[in-house]
């Protein structure tokens, strides 16, 4: 993704929002606050055509912010608006498949694992991370404690990097870098309130920076 930290960093889940440019500019509030290594757009049902225009607009804002902008399983919208890479929600065969056609041009990534032996197969490709939990998973405040205790394993046994999904409260970040994991991804926890957006994303990289551990200690 971006530049490599020393710590576990956010990776923020676009908000399904039916006016892009308001979409544009809530993601560009949040940018704001602080580091964020890489911003994940799905297309939430979307035809390819709405998608784009979405994806056109999210895009630069996500650019130059300094991020990674990761499409959803459309790599055609994702060539076309210059993306930095592939998020692949599907099965071990789909990742595999988009990593051979679309590696080393564009980051490749995902995860549909939901044990240690579907996230071995996801990692045999080599894709440039693997995502523990589902993209609308946070549904409660904390992680769910099966994506950590993978993303823990993971970590731990494996050089390719990954991101757990974090829950709706900011704190939940702080408990997925705890085990050991790259990445922590953030989405109601950042844009249920967006006039509160920024301030989310400052003080959880304040925390990360006071409380997570060091890679390499």
């Amino acid at each position: 993704m971006t530049k490599i930290e020393d710590r576990c960093r956010l990776v923020l889940i676009v908000p399904e929002i039916a006016d892009a440019a308001e979409q544009a500019r809530i993601l560009g509030d949040a940018l704001r606050g602080g580091d964020v290594a890489s911003v994940i757009i799905p297309q939430y049902g979307l035809d390819d055509a709405s998608f784009q225009k979405h994806a056109e607009l999210l895009v630069p804002v996500i650019q130059e912010a300094g991020a990674a902008a990761l499409i959803v399983d459309n790599s055609r919208v994702a060539g076309r608006v210059k993306a930095d890479g592939l998020h692949i929600s599907g099965n071990a065969a789909a990742l595999a498949e988009a990593v051979a056609n679309h590696t080393p041009k564009m980051i490749v990534g995902g995860g549909n694992a939901m044990d240690r032996h579907h996230a071995l197969e996801m990692g045999e490709p080599q894709p440039d991370y693997i995502f523990f939990g589902k993209l609308d998973g946070d549904i409660k405040p904390e992680a769910h404690s099966k994506n950590i205790a993978l993303g823990e394993w993971w970590s731990a046994m494996i050089s390719i990097p990954c991101i757990v999904m974090g829950g709706t409260d900011p704190s939940s970040a702080l408990a997925v870098a705890e085990s050991g994991c790259e990445f922590v991804a953030l989405g109601k926890a950042v844009f249920d309130d967006p006039a509160t957006a920024a301030t989310i994303v400052s003080q959880v990289n304040a925390e990360l920076d006071e409380k997570a551990p060091r890679f390499g200690d």
